[in-house]
């Protein structure tokens, strides 16, 4: 059977910088017969610290998991004189020396024969090597693997509802993984992502617009931030926003049609409809688009002035019904100027 020496001076230099090695090994009935069915995880192993006594093809040490075929051409592990060697079994802790000798051979010193279904945990990763004889391990394997990006979204109040760009390209890149292994009995259970450990990736940042011309009376209204100049940002609930460049208190009334002699038509010609308000077009220019909140907690929402009739610093507000009309009456309201 062909061996692989641990080489200690190796082992300690290395240690920082061991990545995972995982090999089954059934051993051939030369070295044990009650062990053919032994399962063997090594861990915590680097190929700078596992050399072979001789030329042979070998198999890919830096893979994460090695199948090594029965018999002979399986591999062994040799524990250099002096070496620590702390063994688990049985719910005991028991720490001896080994004697330049293969873990097999130490355990056969030992007395400690695994069942068919028990495994061998041989972790390289500490000064002092660990040795778990268990029918159940577990054990966390830190791999590096390709790593996409991701996508981070982030709302921009000054660009339009809808639009969207990107303002950093992201790069796939190489993350380094902790994965939880579990086995038992001989076979792999489960291999779980714990956590990424580091990653070279570059996320991509993409920025979309809620600036909204109107929005739904029924999107309450949650906060207003205003400038030094008195211009400002309306926003909602749902998310969007909207720009004024000015706030003005005026007073309001309501009026609808078929009512003291009004029609359907506005002094613009369009047709009467909730949003319509009428103004003092030298106060407020006709076309002005408004977010209007009467006192008393009335939110009259979006509107545009398209009518006309009204004197100086005063509204009329345009409602479907008379009895909403009624119930409105007189309020002093604020109307933020929309860009």
């Amino acid at each position: 059977m062909k061996s692989l020496y641990l080489r200690k001076n190796l082992h300690e230099r290395k240690l920082r910088r061991m990545a995972a090695v995982f090999a089954a090994v059934l051993f051939s009935s030369a070295v044990a017969t009650t062990w053919a069915d032994a399962l063997y995880l090594i861990t915590g192993a680097s190929e700078t610290a596992i050399v072979l006594e001789d030329t042979s093809p070998v198999p890919d040490l830096s893979s994460q998991l090695i199948n090594v075929t029965t018999g002979v051409r399986g591999y062994e592990i040799t524990l250099a004189a002096g070496q620590t060697v702390n063994i688990r079994h049985n719910g005991a802790i028991l720490s001896v020396q080994s004697k330049n000798e293969t873990v097999s051979a130490l355990l056969d010193r030992l007395h400690i024969v695994p069942s068919p279904l028990q495994m061998v945990a041989v972790d390289l990763a500490a000064p002092s090597v660990t040795l778990t004889v268990s029918s159940d391990i577990t054990y966390y394997d830190t791999v590096v693997e390709e790593a996409p990006y991701s996508t981070r979204r982030v709302a921009n109040p000054d660009m339009a509802a809808g639009s969207e760009r990107v303002v950093q390209q992201g790069q796939k890149g190489l993350r380094t993984s902790l994965y939880e292994v579990v086995w038992s009995n001989g076979v792999q259970l489960s291999r779980q992502f714990v956590e990424e450990l580091s990653s070279t990736a570059v996320e991509e940042v993409v920025e979309y617009g809620t600036a909204v011309q109107s929005v739904t009376r029924d999107d309450p209204l949650v906060n207003v931030v205003t400038n030094p100049d008195g211009s400002g940002t309306l926003y909602f609930q749902s998310g969007a926003v909207m720009h004024f460049s000015s706030v003005r208190s005026m007073t309001a009334t309501a009026y609808t049609s078929g009512y003291d002699g009004v029609g359907t038509c506005t002094a613009t010609g369009t047709t009467v409809r909730m949003g319509t308000v009428a103004v003092d077009k030298s106060v407020i220019p006709l076309g002005t688009k408004m977010y209007i909140v009467a006192n008393g907690g009335v939110v009259y929402g979006t509107a545009v002035a398209e009518d006309t009739g009204m004197r100086g610093n005063k509204l009329d507000l345009y409602y479907e019904t008379y009895n909403e009309c009624i119930q409105f009456g007189r309020r002093g309201c604020t109307v933020y100027i929309l860009e």
